[in-house]
């Protein structure tokens, strides 16, 4: 069959084929894409459409983080407690590199403890203490991050905000998540700490784009097969001839043996 597959005609027809499934493989990423973005897009907008609401009220302490609470508007009103907050470097703000300012704030009422992102500052120095005065928080949940480096950081430094860790060093409950702070009342930051922006949320796919996209992938594996049908069959018809006899004329009339009369 691979002789049969060499000959011109349907070596043509493969650079043809590939150059089909080339341009269809193509689209179907297009259309994955799209139903990413769009799907993002999408679940942004609806957790920003969201009012503002106690965080108690949208996560327990050491519930399960659900996707869908990514971005959710929280406000915690509470006191941060100086002696847990740290750094966490090499972070990226409007292509700056620089620090997350981390504090832990134990909840008025529950007790429970969650962790919050002050800000951004570009140099450890500029990292501010936080207030001792009751505080209340207004910002953005977000999940728990993976283990950061694993290299010797200085004093006062994690390499990320990993909850699985930090639920070991202190004895209160612990919420499953973070807030991003978008203001605090009242409101004593320096100016170099400045507010970071809600993270791109994770989202389940666009269905409708994706399903495009598979359709696509679908027409580029029929392309392939319809060729390899092609091989095949041109393969059998090769077989089925003797040998040595050419294909008959079908413009030549056929000769019956024997003697005509």
């Amino acid at each position: 069959m691979i002789r049969t597959a060499l000959q011109p005609r349907l070596l043509a027809l493969l650079a043809a084929v590939v150059l089909v499934v080339v341009g269809f493989v193509q689209l179907g990423m297009w259309q994955l894409n799209v139903s990413r973005d769009t799907a993002a897009k999408d679940a942004l907008a609806h957790q920003q459409a969201q009012p503002a609401a106690p965080l108690h009220q949208v996560i327990k302490p050491h519930a399960a983080f659900r996707g869908e609470m990514s971005n959710r508007k929280v406000l915690v009103t509470g006191r941060y407690d100086a002696s847990g907050q740290f750094l966490v470097p090499d972070r990226l703000l409007e292509g700056r590199r620089g620090y997350w300012v981390v504090t832990p704030l134990d909840e008025a009422g529950t007790r429970a403890r969650v962790v919050v992102v002050r800000g951004f500052v570009t140099s450890p120095a500029d990292a501010p203490a936080p207030p001792t005065t009751q505080v209340t928080v207004s910002g953005t949940l977000a999940p728990g991050e993976s283990p950061g480096t694993t290299g010797a950081l200085p004093a006062g430094q994690r390499g990320s905000i990993d909850l699985a860790e930090l639920v070991n060093h202190w004895p209160q409950e612990l919420y499953n998540g973070f807030v991003v702070a978008q203001g605090e009342q009242p409101d004593t930051a320096p100016a170099a700490l400045r507010r970071i922006p809600p993270p791109r949320p994770e989202s389940s796919f666009n269905l409708r784009n994706a399903a495009y996209a598979v359709q696509w992938w679908i027409f580029a594996a029929f392309a392939v097969y319809l060729w390899w049908r092609t091989v095949r069959d041109t393969h059998r018809e090769a077989r089925r001839r003797p040998s040595g006899i050419p294909d008959p004329d079908p413009a030549q009339p056929t000769h019956l043996s024997g003697d005509a009369s």
